[in-house]
């Protein structure tokens, strides 16, 4: 207890003398307790303040402490904040413009010694700029611009002087040349009239056509293309901190060595500064919505950027890899719009991460492990009996491991180091005695992730290694094992993962939904795999306009399917041409037909654009409305067929009068008898309703939700798990619709809109003239699905 009470006292004390310190280089007492809350921050601006009151003494002015306080905040290496303070306390760097040039000259010289000379050029160290300097660099800015400021006067934008002056006298103090370009405009112009004080009116900005979108020109493996401003709006928040190429130290935590600067050189020389990205998908199943993000992150941030990406498979779990999923992968891939730079694996690399496998051995960094893997699980397992096992023998179990002389789970390699998780070395190889599809038998024994990664991205040179937030912990092994084998070592970025409600992505969860029958296969329209997406009818561009909304942040994002069903809507608004089609048909003869046969009636494609084209529509005696257009009562609001109620045949140009209604031996309505006008001869009819005539018979599969609750794996939402919260009535499947025979050339995933019903697309079951459509979205959101 006492012990307990003299060491607060003594924190007490130093607190006290910190803030005591800090405040007497100017700080206020408020902002002073603030930096005391930062551990970091106030250790570097103490030793920075003792060690400029060394020099000093104690009376340290109000600018030299903001010049420190700047200094021990912005600088990332704290090993140069003596050399830095050293450089304030001797007067040499003098103002903010100075310190911010001193700190990016450190952040790019990471590297002792470091040469002073140089330094002292690159933030004015000694520059002294005269009064004469200032004046004869105004004058020649004004002279350029004197045409100009006659005319506009007052109104001419003064810190474009300023600004030109700058760049002429770098060094120069800005006060300084602000009172010269004041002096100077007034002497040109003379005082300010009553016209110069009058406000500029604001120029109305002109507004882009509607119907236009942006353009931004793009660069995709060295040819130009066009994207919309919208897809690449997925580059804004983290990704625009990211470094350029070649510029990796100056990422905050990334690890030089004496050998980072020479290699980043080497890496530059190879990619000619080209952004280089991966996606690394493992070949074990189905891509979801949740990788359409990755895949637009990585593809997009290296299009934009005029870079390419890597479609890289890491194939390195032989046991659950079929080659369907590398199949369906690179599909999906090329589906959302995307070539990949090259198509690699990490079994191409198999025999330079052997060899690598054994230079770590051989430095000390890796040993070969006998606990088993229940041991070794969790984040306080035992360390490793055999940890400091000597290198000769961990390079002779190595290769027993390699020529299957050890059973499965008998025998690991680990590398040595602690991860950001807690986790104590991970393992970098284990045995396996399952042939690899690309490999065969040649290895029994297969990297990790932890092991394969990195050294993937060092050998294809990947300049931004983006990851989802759950990587963050293998960070620090990322970096550690580049530079233990002294290698080039990119730079790991992680970001938010993106996941919607009412689904389940993982693969076992999907895997447990198909062997229990709830869904077809991965491509089930319920799901969110991209493969039952496109089934479903969700045109990709409408994926990628939703991830670039949904935007690349840190925090990971849960989002409604409505805000993806809204692109959709949005996407197929403009590329599905219209259709008729009657889900539940009800038979109508028309008595009084105007002609001894069938009619053609032309229908536009899009309503709204009729340049976009028609297709004929039979219209003959007998049609088929909706069973739900026709009621035998008519309630108030209701708008459609009904005794003493006509409705118009959209695009026929008639308008239908019930005159008969047939029934069966039950009392349900069979037929309608109708007579029809013209419709630019009758009174305007309160509703125009779809319809078909000599149709095709189709069978159409309408979709809602494939579970009843957000979180269908949470236990505190759904206590008996995901299978228990299954929709009864996810799947409506109605067998006898009706389309018109505009759709029969369609081919599988072709669009179209049913008027008044929704988006539907071509089901690959489809077969000749039975067409099998799916319902994709709903023309308008179902209010009670929110």
């Amino acid at each position: 207890m006492a012990a307990a009470a003299a060491a607060g006292a003594m924190a007490a004390e130093e607190a006290e003398e910190a803030l005591g310190l800090f405040t007497s280089i100017g700080l206020s007492e408020a902002k002073a307790r603030e930096t005391l809350r930062n551990g970091a921050l106030s250790a570097l601006l103490r030793q920075a303040v003792l060690q400029a009151r060394g020099a000093l003494g104690s009376g340290l002015d109000k600018a030299t402490g903001t010049l420190l306080y700047n200094a021990a905040a912005r600088l990332r290496d704290p090993k140069h904040l003596g050399f830095l303070v050293g450089y304030i306390a001797r007067r040499q760097i003098l103002t903010d413009l100075q310190l911010g040039a001193a700190l990016e000259y450190l952040r790019s010289h990471p590297l002792e010694p470091l040469d002073t000379g140089d330094f002292e050029r690159a933030c004015g160290v000694g520059v002294c700029v005269t009064p004469e300097q200032i004046e004869e660099a105004v004058e020649a800015v004004i002279g350029e611009h004197r045409a100009e400021l006659l005319a506009q006067r007052y109104h001419f934008n003064m810190g474009l002087l300023m600004g030109e002056a700058r760049s002429w006298l770098r060094w120069a103090d800005g006060k300084t040349i602000k009172n010269e370009v004041d002096l100077q405009v007034l002497h040109l112009l003379g005082p300010k009239t009553e016209a110069d004080l009058e406000k500029k009116p604001k120029a109305a900005k002109a507004r882009p056509a509607a119907t236009e979108k942006q353009k931004a020109a793009v660069v995709e493996n060295g040819e130009v293309g066009t994207e919309t401003r919208s897809l690449l709006e997925q580059l804004r928040g983290e990704a625009l901190k990211f470094h350029k190429p070649g510029e990796n130290y100056k990422t905050e935590g990334y690890v030089v060595t004496p050998n980072t600067m020479a290699l980043l050189k080497q890496h530059l020389a190879i990619t000619g500064g080209q952004v280089r990205t991966r996606f690394p998908p493992e070949p074990n199943g189905i891509l979801h919505i949740g990788h359409a993000k990755a895949i637009n992150f990585n593809f997009g941030y290296a299009k934009a950027n005029g870079g390419v990406c890597f479609l890289r498979y890491d194939d390195t779990n032989p046991e659950k890899e079929e080659e369907k999923y590398f199949t369906a992968i690179r599909e999906m891939v090329e589906w959302l719009g995307y070539q990949p730079y090259a198509v690699t694996h990490a079994s191409d690399y198999f025999d330079q991460l052997y060899t690598w496998a054994l230079e770590l051995i051989r430095r000390g960094q890796a040993y070969v492990c006998h606990q088993k893997v229940e041991e070794i699980k969790g984040h306080n397992p035992p360390p490793s009996p055999w940890r400091d096992r000597p290198v000769e023998e961990s390079l002779l179990l190595f290769e027993d491991m390699r020529k299957g002389k050890f059973g499965e789970g008998e025998a690991t390699l680990r590398m040595k180091l602690m991860m950001e998780d807690g986790k104590m070395d991970p393992v970098a190889y284990r045995v396996k005695f399952t042939p690899h599809h690309r490999t065969g038998d040649k290895w029994c024994i297969y990297p990790t992730y932890d092991y394969t990664h990195c050294l993937c991205d060092s050998i294809e040179h990947i300049t931004h290694s983006l990851c989802t937030k759950e990587f963050q912990a293998r960070r620090s092994s990322y970096f550690w094992l580049c530079n233990a084998l002294d290698v080039y070592c990119p730079v790991q970025w992680e970001y938010g993962r993106l996941n919607l409600l009412y689904t389940v992505v993982s693969k076992r969860k999907i895997i447990r939904l198909v062997e229990t029958g709830a869904v077809r296969d991965w491509d089930d329209p319920r799901l969110f795999t991209l493969t039952a997406l496109r089934r479903r009818g969700f045109p990709p561009e409408a994926i990628n306009n939703f991830c670039a909304r949904v935007g690349v942040t840190v925090a990971q994002a849960t989002m409604e399917p409505h805000l993806l069903e809204a692109c959709v809507r949005e996407v197929l608004n403009e590329q599905a041409p219209r259709a008729m089609a009657v889900l539940e048909p009800l038979k109508v003869t028309i008595t009084n037909f105007p002609a001894p046969k069938a009619l053609e009636v032309l229908v536009p494609n899009f309503p709204a654009d009729e340049s976009r084209g028609f297709h004929k529509v039979p219209f003959k005696p007998t049609v088929y409305i909706e069973e739900t257009d026709f009621r035998e009562e008519v309630d108030k609001g209701y708008k459609r067929l009904a005794p003493g109620q006509p409705v118009g045949l959209r695009h026929a140009g008639y308008v239908i009068a019930v005159q008969n209604v047939i029934k069966d031996a039950s009392g349900r309505v069979i037929e309608l008898e109708v007579t029809c006008t013209k419709s630019d001869v009758s009174e305007k009819p309160k509703a125009f309703i779809h319809w078909v005539s000599e149709p095709l018979a189709c069978e159409v599969r309408l979709y809602e939700r494939l579970f009843l609750h957000k979180n269908p794996e949470d236990p505190s939402e759904v206590p008996g798990g995901f299978l228990s919260d299954l929709n009864p009535d996810s799947l409506r499947v109605v067998h006898n619709a009706m389309v018109d025979s505009s759709v029969l050339s369609a081919r599988p995933f072709d669009k179209f809109q049913f008027e008044r019903l929704g988006y539907f697309s071509v089901d690959p079951d489809s077969e000749g003239e039975r067409m099998v459509f799916n319902r994709t979205v709903t023309l308008k959101e179902d209010p009670g699905k929110a």
